[in-house]
């Protein structure tokens, strides 16, 4: 949505690439922080390529989401943030640097779904590759999805030390926003947020409504139930 936003207030000429696209002169020089952050969301104009990374992230991020992270949210969101972060730190290199890498997180994103569904098809993504999308960001996304998946699960698989962990201030902005769920989470889930009021509330005949407020200890599902092992994975699915 957000992409599609960026896009769109370009296209409606109420802001210029010149203010969003990452340079680090103008970050460090100016303290233009915000840069780091909204190259990301410009995937480019009202294109074909614009609309196959529309697709890759509607078809792979969601079923990456609803698969290997389902009630992971707080893991998804981490390995979002640490393609971004990687990414960033490839682009102070030259050679690498690219001033927009929205299209590098979205091959990210297709590389990991490609090695969690092995067998499945995605023949239907190359096709843009050859309509006009860079081939730089494409390869710079696959190897920093390769750099995720081998840290959390090829290196712990091949006899290796398993210390890729969502960072706890992950789990906690996750839980604050209430968006998504998170299995053995260390923080428990905010059960009013997202509540705009929480107050008593009357009808117009006078009586009252009971409040929003309810014991929070029935709505928390027990972490072990229906959970007959609850040991060490490595796998994405946490199977």
């Amino acid at each position: 949505m957000a992409c599609l936003m960026f896009t769109s207030a370009l296209y409606l000429q109420l802001y210029s690439t010149e203010w969003i696209h990452l340079s680090y002169g103008l970050v460090f020089k100016r303290f233009q922080i915000w840069r780091l952050i909204t190259n990301f969301f410009f995937l480019g104009q009202f294109s074909f390529p614009f609309a196959m990374n529309l697709f890759i992230i509607l078809k792979y991020g969601v079923s990456l989401e609803r698969g290997p992270f389902d009630k992971r949210t707080a893991d998804y969101v981490w390995m979002l943030i640490f393609g971004a972060l990687s990414l960033l730190v490839m682009a102070a290199v030259p050679f690498l640097y690219t001033p927009f890498m929205g299209t590098s997180l979205v091959f990210m994103i297709v590389y990991v779904w490609g090695r969690e569904f092995a067998n499945e098809r995605i023949n239907s993504i190359w096709p843009g590759l050859t309509e006009g999308l860079p081939l730089k960001p494409c390869i710079l996304g696959m190897v920093v999805g390769h750099l995720y998946y081998f840290l959390t699960v090829l290196y712990p698989l091949s006899g290796g030390k398993y210390a890729f962990k969502t960072p706890l201030w992950v789990h906690k902005v996750v839980a604050f926003w209430g968006e998504g769920t998170q299995f053995n989470a260390p923080v428990q889930r905010d059960p009013f947020a997202g509540v705009s009021f929480r107050g008593r509330s009357y009808r117009l005949n006078g009586s009252t409504r009971t409040s929003t407020r309810t014991n929070t200890s029935e709505q928390q599902p027990n972490p072990a139930a229906g959970d007959p092992f609850r040991g060490r994975s490595y796998r994405l699915s946490g199977h």
